[in-house]
Parts: structure tokens; sequence; C-alpha cells
């Protein structure tokens, strides 16, 4: 395996103009031209849910869907963060001391930014005040990894802006602790990690405990496609189910006598008297480490039908054992079972869970079908469409220039 910063590719900077539709949103807001601008991508587990905090192993890609994050020096004396994805804005001053925004205030958005800001500030690196705009069409709350998208992007715009150069590890670390102070979200490095060293065709098969990243190539986009549908149903990952799996998780490892699940097997478990819930999230997490193995080696052989079935299972384990799926998320996977073999692979949640969204992993021909089918009949049993997008495995952050 390889470290990000030893030969996981890092975008050359200011290797593609700014979204022009984000430049002429940024007008609009601010009555003039943005002079910096940053993006970094969403993105889709393929396989290892829940296993990142338990220092396990993760097999994500990035989407072809982008977070912008575009700035010039304030006009005032004061900064302006606007979304022009949410309709809101606020006024801070990044010069003068500044605490996280309570999570019930509309402005809460901007956590996301002033964690990162203020992280280069503890390393010396404060940024002036800024008129600062965010355009993504990532959807928020879909477990796509909006809020990572937002914080790599903000960190490579400010590494512009501060003519620094943070190595692409450093920038991880820095927006995984920004997660964890302003948002106040206990996640795992998994995130922060794709958004920032994503490869264009590969998924990151990613040790979270060393840090270490392994490129893993898809098929190419004429014979699989990676179909994501959101069931429209939000989650908020701060919320108290995501932070009690993880204190579970934590307390089982204790248990066990592991320094993390990682280090589980499953004949420790039988050595080990465990209350019912949490031998379920144990089983879940060292099943998961396997899988995730298995499926990164699966699509280095090509072999998308061992692929798929890893997929449907690590699906099965989230629901029963780890209990972070909902009736939309287990209606588009079972939708998606009754064409296995005809067109679809496999299927499963991704994210943390508790809705968001379900990829299916599909032949490129059949994807509008596919896409079809599970639309119907998730139709048919919640009365709505959920929204389905193919995407292709894109490229990690960049910074942007104005053209």
């Amino acid at each position: 395996m390889l470290a990000c910063h030893d030969g996981i590719a890092e975008t050359p900077m200011n290797s593609m103009p700014a979204s022009q539709e984000s430049i002429e949103a940024y007008r609009r807001r601010f009555g003039r031209a943005p002079r910096w601008a940053a993006s970094a991508p969403g993105r889709v587990n393929l396989i290892g849910e829940h296993t990142d905090y338990n220092e396990g192993l993760v097999l994500p890609m990035a989407v072809d869907r982008r977070t912008h994050v575009l700035a010039a020096t304030a006009s005032g004396n004061a900064s302006t963060i606007a979304s022009a994805t949410l309709g809101r804005a606020i006024e801070i001053d990044l010069s003068a001391p500044f605490e996280p925004l309570p999570r019930d205030r509309p402005g809460a958005f901007a956590n996301y930014v002033l964690g990162v800001v203020h992280e280069f500030a503890r390393l010396g690196h404060r940024a002036p005040n800024l008129d600062l705009l965010i355009d993504s069409d990532v959807p928020v709350g879909a477990g796509l990894s909006s809020s990572a998208a937002l914080e790599v992007a903000t960190a490579t715009l400010l590494e512009a802006i501060l003519t620094v150069r943070l190595a692409p590890m450093e920038k991880v670390r820095l927006c995984h602790r920004a997660e964890h102070a302003f948002p106040g979200t206990p996640c795992g490095i998994m995130d922060m990690y794709i958004a920032t060293c994503a490869t264009e065709g590969h998924a990151l098969l990613i040790d979270c405990r060393t840090n270490e990243a392994a490129p893993i190539p898809l098929p190419p986009p004429d014979a699989a496609a990676v179909l994501v549908v959101d069931t429209g149903v939000r989650h908020e990952l701060a919320a108290s189910e995501y932070a009690e799996r993880r204190a579970t998780c934590e307390a089982a490892a204790k248990a066990i006598g592991v320094p993390a699940l990682r280090d589980a097997t499953l004949e420790m478990l039988r050595w080990h008297e465990l209350a019912e819930t949490p031998m379920k999230r144990a089983v879940h997490v060292i099943t998961e480490n396997s899988r995730t193995l298995l499926a990164a080696k699966a699509l280095m052989q090509r072999d998308l039908t061992t692929f798929g079935d890893l997929l449907f299972d690590g699906h099965a384990s989230l629901r029963e054992m780890f209990a972070v799926s909902c009736p939309e998320l287990d209606a588009v996977v079972d939708a998606a079972k009754t064409l296995k073999g005809r067109g679809v692979f496999g299927a499963r949640m991704t994210g943390a869970g508790f809705g968001g969204c379900a990829i299916v992993m599909c032949e490129a021909a059949a994807a509008g079908e596919v896409a079809a089918h599970v639309s119907r009949a998730f139709q048919k049993e919640f009365g709505r469409a959920p929204e389905c997008f193919v995407t292709g495995a894109a490229a990690g952050a960049r910074q942007e220039a104005i053209e």
C-alpha cells in the first residue's frame, strides 16, 4: 500500500478552470468576480461501512459531483459566508476569536468552513476576512459526504489564499480535526481522505489505522456503472445514533481486550460474553473488514459477480447487525436484487445510514433500465420517486483558475 503523500495522486493545482455557473453565482451574490476558487468531490463508499473509526478498511470512490468554494477579500470589516445551495449567509469577523455556531442556528452550515479556518490559524496561517460563496451539487445529508467535500474544498482554497501547501495527509487530518471540533461529528478519516486523494477511475482501499491506501481500478465506464439512488431520507451524522454506535464499538473492543475492533476476530467473540447489541456491532465490523479486502481483490480481478455478492452481504450486515438501514434503503436494495444476473451485480446502502443513498453496481448498458425498475418499485411503496444518477470515479480536491 502507498500513503496518500507517497504516491496516491494529488490533482495538480489550477489544473482546471472554475465552474462558470459558480462564478456567475458569486457575481450575483457579491457583485464582482471571485479571486480564488477550489473544489472537492463527494463520495460513495463502495464497501467498508462503520469500519473507519474502528481503525479498519474502507473502499470509497469520489463521485463526479463537487462542492465549489469561491472567495475574494472582504469588501467590509467582516467575512460573509454564503451558501448558494442553501440560500443562507452569515457575517463573522475572522480576525477576532470565534466559536462553533449552535447547530440549531440557520447559519450553522458555516461551521464546516469555520472549523477549517480555525485549524489553519492554529498552524499559524490566519485567513483574512473574505466574501466566500459555497456552490455545490453534492446532496446535503444524503450520505455522499457533502461535509467533507466542503471542508476539503475550503482547505484547498485557503492554501491558495495564504500561499501555503499542506501535504495531502496533513490536509486530511486538519479537516478531520475541524469536523470534530466545529460541527461536532465524531466521524472517521475516510471522507476527508477520499475528497483529498481520490484518483480518477479508481477507488481507494484505505487502511484507517496506518493511513496507507492503494488505488483499485474500477471497470471501464462502458462495462459497469455505479448507480447512486438517493432515497430523500435525510439524517444528521452528529445525532445520537451515530455517536452511540461508535461508543458501543469502542466499549466492545475494550471488553474483548483489543485496541480497536480492527484487531478482533470472530474466534475472540466466542470467548467473551458480550451483550447482544455490542456482539452484533462487533460481528459487523469484523466481517465487513474481511468483505472489504475480498471486494478489492474481486475488482482487481474484474470479478463483478463476487463483488456484487459482497455488496449484498454488506447491506444485510448493516441492516441486521449494525441497525443503520431504513425501509427506504432496504427497498432500493431489494428492488435491485430482483435484477441480479440480469444487469445488476450488487447493491447496498452507502454512508453512515439512517437514510441517504444506496448504490447499485450494474452493467453500464443496463443502468437506465435498472434506475427505472428501482424507481418504480420505490414509488409503489413510498409514493414518490428517488433521485438517481450514474457516476464515474472522479479526482480529488483541486485549486481552480478564474477565467
